[in-house]
């Protein structure tokens, strides 16, 4: 699971470790489908699209404005790695990408089971 941080007309970003599963596996197949589902309202959004990294100012930028606590944490996940000093550079720590959208699918359950799907697909020129 991730945390959406934003989206706009490039894609849909979050961050995350790239030294972690997750992070190596955007790194070997950079393909992610993104899901929103709300079971109040039965009613599911699924993005899919190609994975690409955001630039490393953008990255350290969302970094520094975490809390100190969750920047230390980000550091340490790795037990037993040294922390230089108290100022914490996110260098190494976590990293934006973007998936830009190629499938859009919103899903509509129904009580009957006849769901509804309406899907939009990217045009390429």
């Amino acid at each position: 699971m991730v945390l959406l941080k934003g989206f706009g007309p490039d894609g849909f970003r979050f961050f995350t470790n790239y030294e972690s599963r997750k992070g190596r596996e955007l790194d070997s197949n950079p393909f992610a489908s993104l899901v929103f589902y709300w079971e109040p309202l039965c009613r599911q959004v699924r993005i899919e699209g190609s994975v690409r990294r955001l630039p490393e100012e953008e990255s350290e930028r969302y970094f520094q404005s975490r809390p100190k606590g969750s920047q230390i944490g980000a550091l340490v996940s790795r037990q037993s790695s040294v922390i230089p000093d108290r100022e914490v550079s996110g260098a190494g720590a976590g990293h934006g990408v973007t998936v830009e959208p190629e499938v859009v699918e919103f899903w509509q359950g129904q009580t009957n089971r006849l769901h509804d799907r309406i899907v939009f697909r990217r045009l390429r020129d």
